[in-house]
Formats: C-alpha cells, sequence, structure tokens
C-alpha cells in the first residue's frame, strides 16, 4: 500500500517537473501572457486534464515559476550578507553569485526579467511580492551589520531594494551578454563598479542616523 502512494507521489512529482519544464522552454520564445494550457501539455507530453491536478491556471504555473526561479537568488544572497568578509570580498561574491545563477538557470531568471514588467498582472505582482520579501529580509541583514549601526528602517530598505534592483539588471545585463555575444567579463566589470558605488554611498550617506 505504502508503495503505492509512493509510486503515484512520484510520478505526481514527474508530472508537475514536465509540466513546469515545458513552460519554461516555450518561454524562451514568448510571454506568459500568451502561453496556452494545451501549448504547455503538449510539450511536457501530458493530457490537458492532466494540467488541473497541479495549477488552477496557466497563472498559477507562472506564479510557480517565479517561486522557483527566486529561491536559489535568495539562498545564495543571504548566505553572503550572513557571511563575515570586507566590502569588496562580498561585492565579488555577490556579483559572482549572479553570473553562477544566470549560466545555471538562464530559463528561469529570462522569465523573472521579462514577466516583472510583463503583461499578466498576477504574475508581475508575485514577482514584485517576492523580491520585496527577499530586500525586507535582507534590511535585516543590513541593520544587523555594524555599517547599519544608526540607519532608520526605511533607509535600511531603500538600501536593500535598490541591492535587489541591481541584481535583477545584472542578470538581465549577463543574459543579454550570452544573447548578444558581448563580452561577459565587461558586465562583470560594470556589475561590481556599480556595487562600489553603491557602497561608496552607503558609507556617505547623510540621511542614515536621521530620525
Amino acid at each position: 500500500m505504502n508503495q503505492t502512494v509512493g509510486a503515484r507521489q512520484a510520478q505526481r512529482l514527474r508530472t508537475r517537473r514536465a509540466l513546469l519544464d515545458a513552460a519554461l522552454s516555450l518561454l524562451e520564445e514568448q510571454n506568459l501572457g500568451s502561453l496556452g494550457l494545451r501549448e504547455v501539455t503538449r510539450a511536457a507530453g501530458v493530457a490537458p486534464t492532466a494540467f488541473y491536478r497541479h495549477f488552477p491556471g496557466v497563472e498559477e504555473l507562472g506564479i510557480a515559476l517565479v517561486d522557483e526561479a527566486l529561491e536559489n537568488l535568495n539562498e545564495g544572497i543571504s548566505s553572503i550578507f550572513d557571511s563575515s568578509g570586507i566590502a569588496a570580498q562580498r561585492i565579488d561574491q555577490a556579483v559572482d553569485l549572479m553570473a553562477g545563477l544566470v549560466r545555471a538557470y538562464p530559463a528561469h531568471l529570462r522569465f523573472i526579467v521579462r514577466e516583472r514588467h510583463g503583461g499578466v498582472r498576477r504574475v508581475r505582482e508575485a514577482v514584485a511580492g517576492r523580491l520585496d520579501d527577499f530586500a525586507r529580509g535582507m534590511a535585516e541583514n543590513l541593520a544587523a551589520d555594524p555599517l547599519g549601526a544608526g540607519w532608520n528602517p526605511a533607509d535600511l530598505l531603500m538600501l536593500a531594494r535598490l541591492y535587489v534592483d541591481h541584481m535583477v539588471m545584472t542578470a538581465s545585463a549577463y543574459l543579454a551578454a550570452a544573447l548578444e555575444g558581448h563580452a561577459w567579463a565587461d558586465v562583470t566589470d560594470t556589475a561590481r563598479r556599480q556595487l562600489r558605488l553603491i557602497h561608496a554611498g552607503r558609507l556617505n550617506w547623510a540621511g542614515a542616523h536621521s530620525a
């Protein structure tokens, strides 16, 4: 009995994975708003009725892709902020992380970059909400950093959102470099210089100690 239940659960997970992978592949050439349920199930090799055992609709599938895409980013950046090290080391780690994620998950990040300002409202709101949750968690880490001493919460959140925006922008730049043949190293150099500029502003922010 338990073996039967386990086999069914494994098959369910395989079907869900197949639907997500099929959607990601199709989204390389189109946006979510133009993606059809039958198109996804045909690419996944499952019956259309099987789709509804996993997602109420294409929008919910898109939200699942948002969660999947941002999970690795959240974990990776949190580990950097939780680690010790001078600012230059953290900057290098952050940029290297983004480069690694783009190499490992190009379709996921391309989806996030596109849908962040895309046409499907619920998915666009999901991207915005997850990124803002991410920024709020980052703001807590920034507050615990010695450089965060004396900063008011609003300014810490502003700084965290700036870092998040930079990460998405950097991911977009790496994706464009891969597609258009631009030098990958140029994107890395620019991203590091931009982060150093943000860090310099952080050290000299006049509003850090304001009420």
